[in-house]
């Protein structure tokens, strides 16, 4: 019961801030326009990205309390892992556009009202920290919400930029200021983005998860007792925070076998955060055998 509760409590969180930021993001886009300010506008785009973002980890905590289903055994969670492809793709093709408009604008900077500026970016800070409160809860454990805190914390470095552009734009006149500070957040928003690419591209792929070592993880199974080999090692993400290992592991046999089996699959979650594992051993003797087994026209099979 606890357990389930924890994840309801998490799902609201996610909720709550994804909703308010795209609540923020939606007035600050709109001040952007109605004051032909870029600066609000890759603020805005910024923001756009993280609410992507947010509303992934959303998805990926509901996501992570459903069953799975005959036809989906692995339930839904991969979906969490096909979403940013598209949200970075989207997220690029924004920051180049905002790129162009920007340096194009840099011979004649329109006059921006400076303390419009000023007012709704630090509104945006004050939502932000404000997301990263209600998700600190455990997210120094919880990747998802790890994740989620330190966008939120970056979106408010974004909006004070775009404060400090305001104001000095105030004190200085210098309307230049609006196009360079929208320059600077979109090369943040592109850079983020393709990160976000190259991971969701390789979950995608079935790539190894960036925070496990492959060779690691079978140095350590090889070294349990009475292991001689590893081979046919796979570990991929199942998203929402879910990792699955298939392996085969050529062992003796011995009359604690499911014991061996319990132990090594909750060492494998403590110490690497695989909590899929699906393992097939293989006794020695009967390794030996198929080795030496012959094809039907009397040639070994290699």
């Amino acid at each position: 019961m606890h357990g389930h509760h924890h994840n309801h409590d998490g799902t609201r969180a996610f909720a709550a801030v994804t909703l308010i930021n795209l609540a923020y993001t939606v007035l600050e886009a709109g001040y952007g326009f109605a004051i032909n300010s870029l600066a609000l506008l890759s603020d805005a785009l910024h923001n756009l990205g993280d609410v992507l973002g947010l509303g992934l980890a959303w998805a990926a905590a509901v996501l992570a309390r459903r069953q799975p289903t005959e036809r989906h055994t692995y339930g839904w969670r991969r979906a969490t892992l096909l979403s940013p492809l598209a949200n970075a793709l989207l997220l690029v093709a924004f920051s180049g556009a905002l790129a162009w408009e920007a340096v194009r604008r840099f011979s004649q900077p329109p006059e921006i009202p400076a303390m419009t500026v000023i007012v709704v970016a630090a509104i945006g800070i004050a939502v932000n920290l404000g997301g990263a409160w209600l998700v600190r809860d455990g997210h120094d454990h919880d990747l998802n919400r790890r994740g989620a805190f330190l966008h939120l914390m970056a979106d408010a470095a974004v909006s004070l930029a775009a404060v400090l552009a305001g104001l000095g734009m105030a004190w200085t006149g210098w309307a230049w200021l609006d196009p360079a500070t929208a320059l600077l957040i979109g090369g943040v928003v592109a850079y983020s983005a393709f990160g976000l690419l190259r991971l969701s591209f390789n979950a995608a792929m079935d790539a190894v998860p960036p925070s496990i070592d492959q060779n690691e993880v079978q140095r350590f199974i090889a070294q349990q007792p009475g292991v001689s080999a590893v081979h046919h090692l796979h570990i991929w993400s199942l998203g929402a925070g879910e990792i699955a290992m298939t392996a085969h592991l050529v062992r003796p046999p011995d009359d604690d076998h499911d014991g061996f089996i319990d132990r090594l699959n909750r060492e494998l979650d403590r110490r690497f955060g695989i909590n899929h594992p699906t393992l097939q051993v293989e006794h020695g003797l009967a390794c030996e055998h198929d080795r030496h087994v012959r094809a039907p026209h009397g040639q070994p099979v290699d």
